[in-house]
C-alpha cells in the first residue's frame, strides 16, 4: 500500500480531488483561449508530458498517430501516470485529466509550448475532447479509463500487461475546434523538433490504411 491519500504530497495535481467540474466547464466555455490553433495545441499539451518524462530519464520516445476516425493518439515510453494504492487497497490515479495542473494552469509564468501559447495541462485536452481514452502502464499495474468532455465515464479498468511502461492518450477533438484547422504532419514535425530529449514518430492513417510515418 502507498498509505493514506491525505498523506500524499501534491506536486502537479491535487490528490484529494477526482473531478473539478467548474474547472472543466471554464475550459469548455472558452475553447479559443485554452486551445488556440485547435487540435494542434492539444497534441502539444500531451507531447509536453512525454518530453518531461524523456528529460527526466535522459531520453524517450513518443508516437503520434492520426487515425481514420478523426481521433489522435499520443503514446510514450515513460513510467506511466502516477498510480497508487490507498490504505483500503483501492487503485488511485493522479487526477491529471479532470483537475488542473497546479504548475501551469493559472500561472502567468507557465512555459510556452512550441506554438507560442502557454502550457495549461492535460485537463485542457480532456475537456475539449468528445472522448478520450487514457491507457496507463506502470510497473505496479496497467489500467485504462475513458472520459467524455473531461469527465470520467468509467472507472480504472485493468488491462493486461505487455511488459512495457508508458501512457497512451487517444482523443477525438471536440467539434468546436474543427474550424480552427485540421492536423497535418507538416504542422507537427517542426514543433516536435523542439524537444531534444524526445524522439517523435508521426504516422498518418487517415486514408483508412497504415499511412506514411517517420521519425523527426
Amino acid at each position: 500500500m502507498d498509505g493514506s491519500r491525505d498523506s500524499w504530497v501534491n506536486t502537479t495535481h491535487d490528490w484529494a480531488g477526482t473531478v473539478d467540474a467548474d474547472h472543466l466547464g471554464r475550459i469548455r466555455k472558452e475553447p479559443a483561449e485554452f486551445a488556440p490553433g485547435g487540435p494542434r495545441h492539444l497534441v502539444l499539451e500531451i507531447v509536453a508530458y512525454a518530453a518531461d518524462e524523456a528529460a527526466s530519464r535522459g531520453g524517450g520516445r513518443c508516437e503520434i498517430t492520426l487515425h481514420a476516425d478523426g481521433s489522435v493518439s499520443v503514446k510514450d515510453d515513460g513510467r506511466g501516470t502516477d498510480t497508487r494504492f490507498d490504505e483500503h487497497g483501492r487503485v488511485v490515479k493522479k487526477p491529471v485529466m479532470a483537475t488542473k495542473d497546479l504548475r501551469f494552469f493559472d500561472s502567468p509564468d507557465a512555459e510556452r509550448l512550441p506554438d507560442g501559447h502557454p502550457r495549461r495541462g492535460m485537463s485542457v485536452v480532456a475537456a475539449l475532447s468528445e472522448w478520450l481514452i487514457h491507457t496507463n502502464r506502470r510497473l505496479n499495474g496497467s489500467w485504462s479509463q475513458r472520459y467524455e468532455r473531461g469527465a470520467p465515464v468509467t472507472g480504472l479498468e485493468p488491462v493486461e500487461s505487455d511488459g512495457t511502461t508508458g501512457t497512451c492518450v487517444r482523443f477525438l477533438p471536440d467539434e468546436a475546434l474543427g474550424a480552427q484547422g485540421a492536423l497535418t504532419m507538416a504542422d507537427l514535425e517542426p514543433w516536435c523538433a523542439h524537444r531534444p530529449a524526445l524522439t517523435v514518430r508521426i504516422e498518418d492513417r487517415r486514408d483508412g490504411t497504415q499511412g506514411a510515418g517517420h521519425d523527426r
